[in-house]
């Protein structure tokens, strides 16, 4: 069985990397980026924002390279698709639309994003997941 490095800046609990190890356990691939779209997500009516989640294997560990939400900015035909948040854990950064900062520094923030989405994701089942390969 594969296993998720658990030692990252910060604290990623076992409520998401126990499913994210689910999906990725028989895979033979060396890179997978994960989708979590909510398929009425829209501009005009909002929704459950879409989530990508990208792991990358070091002989049998995987590493979470980034998680990345995106949202609508703007409205009608001039909405555009854009990062609203960015734990980046290859480049040890925090990026929302705010701007960017040190990935430490969003320590508090992290947790409370965490226990929303995999709320969505596991409990209310509000995402179609899809896996592309490299």
């Amino acid at each position: 069985m594969n296993t998720i490095n658990k030692e990252l800046a910060l604290p990623v609990t076992d409520s998401l990397l126990l499913p994210l190890t689910k999906l990725i356990n028989n895979t033979t691939h060396n890179a997978l980026t994960i989708n979590f779209r909510d398929p009425n997500y829209s501009s005009e009516h909002g929704g459950f924002h879409p989530v990508e989640i990208r792991l990358e294997k070091t002989a049998e560990q995987w590493h979470l390279c980034y998680i990345t939400e995106f949202c609508f900015v703007g409205h009608g035909g001039y909405a555009e698709l854009v990062k609203a948040l960015d734990f980046d854990f290859n480049f040890g950064v925090f990026q929302s639309i705010n701007g960017e900062i040190l990935l430490d520094a969003a320590m508090e923030f992290y947790p409370i994003w965490e226990q929303n989405f995999v709320c969505y994701w596991q409990d209310l089942e509000m995402f179609e997941v899809s896996i592309s390969t490299d």
